[in-house]
């Protein structure tokens, strides 16, 4: 098997070449140009993860959404399920960067956290 894939761990955007020559599992990793690029290309084809940055309603706030993102990554597959789960919250202003606004997200131990302060208007 072999895969070709742009690495997205830092600003090169390095062209990464996977290859799996007896598909066994031992990957080996070409084109990058940092230790992280054969990480990201082993973990992108064994176990896809994202950071979800998104909004929530927030009630009496300075703006209508607050900016979140999920504190972790969370398994690519379940992106659709957990921006419904997000979708659903909404939280009272004040609120602080940082503050967890859902707790242990789909049970994956995760939480979604605030990314901005919203005042109370």
């Amino acid at each position: 098997m072999k895969k070709e894939l742009t690495c997205i761990t830092c600003p090169m955007g390095c062209q990464l070449t996977v290859v799996d020559k007896n598909d066994d599992g031992n990957f080996e990793v070409t084109g990058n140009t940092c230790k992280r690029g054969p990480k990201y290309a082993i973990n992108e084809l064994t176990n896809p993860t994202r950071v979800i940055p998104t909004t929530v309603v927030v009630r009496n706030g300075m703006l209508p959404r607050l900016p979140v993102k999920t504190a972790e990554p969370i398994p690519k597959g379940q992106i659709f399920e957990a921006m419904k789960a997000i979708n659903q919250v909404v939280v009272d202003a004040p609120v602080k960067i940082g503050d967890v606004v859902i707790e242990n997200l789909l049970g994956l131990g995760i939480n979604v956290v605030s990314t901005k302060n919203m005042d109370r208007c």
